[in-house]
């Protein structure tokens, strides 16, 4: 088997993976009769969707043989980023936690697994593009648009996915400010390494 097909199938394979486990944990939640905009507004959720869908393009393109462009590549990078850090957050602040209807086999898919594939993905075949410490700020986008949404749904319909970023619970908005920045520096720092491993790796797989 070739490189380039253990590409192709690994990113298929886990895509495909990944949604069926979150359609498994939102076929639960709605027989539960919890509510569904609650379900999509979790960074986890967010991010492992967004993940399977850049899985997918990706897979696609070796497949065709298509050449990613410094976007795609940019894309990538952000998927891979949030996953990394849905995986170290979930493992500081939220691994003791109770975490009620979710089925133990799509917690470890989208908590562990899935972190860990797409860090190997990025290292197994980093970017074409030669990245820049400008692409920071093009990551860091979506972080900070998942951040100000749940904080003003929050506000409105007194529900917050994270007991961090919950005034009620993380201390007051002092809390809430301090776990955001520390959490942001996360971000940063796992930016620079995938920066830095990506345009210092080879790619594995030449297209």
């Amino acid at each position: 088997m070739t490189k380039r097909n253990v590409l192709i199938g690994g990113r298929l394979f886990f895509a495909v993976l990944t949604l069926i486990a979150v359609g498994t944990q939102l076929a639960v939640h709605i027989s539960l009769g919890f509510d569904v905009w609650n379900f999509f507004s979790y960074f986890t959720n967010w991010s492992n969707i967004f993940a399977s869908l850049v899985l997918l393009v990706s897979a696609y393109r070796v497949l065709v043989g298509k050449r990613p462009s410094e976007l795609d590549d940019a894309t990538r990078g952000t998927a891979t980023i949030a996953m990394a850090v849905v995986g170290i957050v979930f493992g500081a602040l939220l691994a003791g936690q109770d975490l009620g209807s979710m089925v133990p086999w799509v917690n470890f898919v989208v908590h562990y697994l899935m972190p860990v594939v797409m860090v190997a993905d990025w290292l197994f075949q980093p970017p074409r593009s030669t990245l820049t410490l400008g692409h920071l700020w093009y990551w860091l986008l979506y972080p900070v648009a998942y951040l100000v949404y749940s904080l003003v749904r929050g506000s409105f319909v007194n529900w917050y996915a994270y007991w961090f970023i919950d005034p009620a619970r993380a201390g007051g908005w002092g809390g809430v400010v301090l776990f955001a920045a520390a959490i942001s520096v996360g971000f940063v720092v796992v930016s620079l390494a995938m920066l830095g491993l990506g345009n210092k790796l080879e790619r594995q797989v030449d297209y």
